[in-house]
């Protein structure tokens, strides 16, 4: 049975063949074909006036490249009728870091519209018109807001209901509590001389638990310090000292 009113991402591109591309498999795919979210990729073009279906044009006061002209995306925006309680975001370098928090958010609302610049950018007038919040998906310039567009879409639909297998998968995970996940184990046993470490197996579940949040924290501290600042401290020991992370790999 199909949800009737499954999470919608809404997306703008001029190349809508490229959705919903990888979406379409795995776990994400199976819970598109089970109608548990929805996609519709809508061609900027369509909304072009002249015959040449011009969507861009060169950068006021001068500079390479060209910039996706307001009144086309504007008008491919309007026509997309989306309701004023789905957010609006532009794919962009230069927008605020997406982060875990804001996926949960993005994902417990009705789905968003994204739109996919392509160029040197998006007319200013269209971003603060159409209230347009950019997100970006790291310090780096991609060719296009698809692949961006692909990967916001991704993270936010393993979260739905009824898409992952465990419900514990989407919130014991990197991110989940600001702290960097655990390094995980399965079989065999022994891996080229490296063995799992015995508290893994122990079967004391308080002890792997705190072992767990043990690596968490040292992987945080070593490999993303502005994550680990953000982290409270923990209140003093029985020594009167901070209790700090230990780089350990072994039980």
């Amino acid at each position: 049975m199909t949800n009737p009113s499954p999470w919608r991402a809404t997306v703008l591109t001029l190349f809508p063949e490229m959705f919903p591309g990888p979406l379409g498999v795995s776990l994400a795919g199976r819970a598109l074909a089970a109608g548990l979210w929805a996609i519709e990729a809508r061609d900027i073009r369509a909304s072009a006036t002249d015959r040449h279906r011009s969507v861009d044009d060169t950068p006021a006061g001068g500079g390479p490249g060209m910039v996706l002209r307001a009144d086309v995306l504007a008008a491919a925006i309007d026509a997309a009728g989306i309701g004023p309680d789905r957010p609006r975001l532009l794919m962009s370098p230069r927008g605020r870091p997406l982060t875990q928090a804001r996926v949960v958010e993005l994902a417990k609302g009705p789905g968003p519209l994204i739109v996919c610049g392509r160029f040197e950018g998006v007319d200013q007038r269209v971003i603060d018109g159409r209230g347009l919040e950019e997100v970006s998906i790291g310090d780096y310039v991609l060719s296009g807001g698809e692949i961006a567009a692909l990967a916001l879409i991704d993270a936010c639909v393993r979260l739905l209901p009824g898409v992952m297998g465990k419900e514990a998968s989407g919130t014991d995970e990197s991110f989940s509590d600001g702290l960097l996940e655990y390094p995980q184990y399965t079989r065999p046993q022994l891996f080229e001389g490296a063995p799992i470490p015995d508290i893994l197996t122990s079967g004391d579940h308080a002890k792997v638990a705190s072992w767990r949040r043990a690596q968490s924290e040292a992987l945080t501290a070593a490999r993303r310090p502005d994550l680990w600042a953000q982290i409270p401290p923990k209140p003093p020991n029985r020594a009167g000292r901070q209790k700090t992370p230990k780089n350990k790999t072994d039980g």
